[in-house]
């Protein structure tokens, strides 16, 4: 994780994936999407399956995927598949943590990304 320009009053957050600083944003869409992906009916369960603290490798893509995408980056979950961090799997539970958290802090709700 990097210093960034993200605006953290929105949601964003920043990560150096594949070598590019690249914002994540959780916008509305982007959890509708999630909401979708995970079969939950609302934000609620959302928050409680990200609360469990378990996520196969495939849930990480998705979410990191629908944050690039709420950030403006314009990536398939394939593409996001094939990008790299240097650190990998604890810095990519890094950036779904920090993104998680940028998120739901506001609602009061605990959420963890460990994998």
């Amino acid at each position: 994780m990097i210093g960034s320009r993200a605006n953290r009053r929105r949601g964003e957050v920043v990560a150096l994936i594949d070598g590019e600083r690249r914002i994540l944003c959780l916008t509305l869409g982007a959890l509708a999407e999630l909401e979708t992906a995970f079969a939950v009916d609302d934000l609620s369960g959302l928050t409680a399956r990200f609360s469990s603290g378990k996520l196969k490798a495939a849930d990480m893509i998705r979410i990191i995927g629908a944050g690039l995408r709420g950030g403006g980056n314009l990536l398939c979950d394939d593409e996001v598949a094939a990008m790299s961090v240097e650190g990998g799997i604890a810095t990519y539970a890094g950036i779904i943590g920090e993104l998680l958290t940028a998120t739901f802090a506001g609602r009061g709700e605990a959420v963890s990304a460990n994998p």
